[in-house]
């Protein structure tokens, strides 16, 4: 954890959370947890050393986006009961009095982040590592066999046209963000273009994470998934969308890692994409022959994303104007954009 506490009024959030967790006493103490590039995310320890985990929209004026903190917390307090491990949603402030923004508050799931290889040489197993990307799946099945509305999550989002709807978004987001960032990004028009050319039949609707990975997932310390993160992007549609993501996002030791920094599945023990599909496959019964598709998609989504995340640095309101923070992030556009466009070129 990070030392930084800007984005919290401790002299009024402290107060609001003894009255409205239970069991919570001041003083406290708030690290900004890091990791995140959207909304951000805080450790909280309280004065008896109890845990929680708040969360709140990123620092001064953002695009349009998917930071409603009213959502997430719906989206986790609706899920606590399924079989998707969540973390448990506690409190959620509206009144912006308090800390300038809406934010909620969870209860904080002992675990592990595997984000690097380094992290799951040291703490898993190769047993654990095979058990996480097997989990990972399950879960994932999980959570698109979930009945939306009995959980009441019916009115989240449009069921059908998902597709059409995310590259509209999307688009117009990127668009947002060049005015900001001053530069045309060719491949990302190109990918667009031909995506909405090539749309597949959308099936059955469920619960879309919207950006479904190891390293969005707490790790329990047998391997197994202990609760599923980050839910800003969640809404309802295709859910086929989250399998091509975790495509993305998942590597194999013949790919190139170094393209989102996601090499910590190359290690040995994890499971490879061929094996998570057809376990998918299995558990959830769902035909997976336009996953080509859905992985372009993904790769240009990201882009998308991450050109979000560079104006937002760019801007200063994500806690820092040094360059050198997220330069990075200029250049994964592009190289996420040009990943997008080969994936179409293959399919023709």
């Amino acid at each position: 954890m990070a030392e930084s506490k800007s984005g919290v009024d401790e002299a009024r959030v402290v107060p609001w959370l003894e009255a409205n967790v239970q069991g919570f006493e001041g003083p406290a103490t708030f690290s900004l947890i890091a990791g995140g590039h959207s909304n951000l995310t805080y450790g909280v320890t309280d004065a008896k050393g109890a845990k929680y985990v708040l969360r709140r929209p990123p620092l001064g004026h953002v695009l349009e986006s998917a930071h409603d903190m009213g959502r997430e917390h719906k989206i986790i307090a609706a899920l606590g009961p399924t079989d998707v491990p969540v973390p448990p949603a506690l409190a959620y402030c509206t009144d912006t009095s308090v800390n300038d923004a809406p934010f909620y508050v969870m209860g904080f799931v002992e675990g592990n982040i595997i984000r690097t290889a380094d992290v799951a040489r040291e703490k898993l197993t190769p047993e654990q590592r095979r058990t996480a990307g097997e989990s990972l799946v399950d879960v994932m099945a999980a959570m698109h066999a979930v009945d939306v509305d009995a959980v009441g999550l019916g009115d989240l989002g449009r069921k059908d046209g998902y597709l059409e709807r995310q590259l509209k978004r999307w688009y117009k987001q990127v668009k947002g963000s060049q005015e900001l960032t001053k530069r045309e990004l060719p491949d990302v028009d190109d990918v667009h273009d031909w995506l909405v050319a090539h749309m597949p039949e959308q099936g059955k609707a469920g619960i879309v994470h919207g950006d479904y990975r190891l390293d969005n997932c707490m790790v329990g310390y047998d391997g197994h998934i202990a609760a599923v993160l980050d839910w800003e992007l969640c809404t309802l549609g295709d859910t086929m969308a989250d399998v091509g993501l975790l495509m993305v996002y998942w590597n194999d030791p013949s790919d190139d890692t170094t393209l989102l920094n996601t090499s910590a599945t190359t290690v040995e023990g994890f499971p490879r994409k061929a094996e998570l599909l057809e376990r998918y496959a299995k558990a959830s019964g769902r035909d997976l022959s336009n996953v080509d598709y859905y992985t372009a998609f993904g790769f240009w989504k990201l882009a998308c994303i991450v050109e979000g995340v560079y104006a937002r640095y760019q801007a200063g309101v994500m806690g820092t104007t040094d360059p050198a923070a997220f330069e990075g992030f200029r250049t994964n556009v592009e190289r996420l954009a040009a990943s997008a466009k080969a994936a179409v070129e293959r399919m023709g």
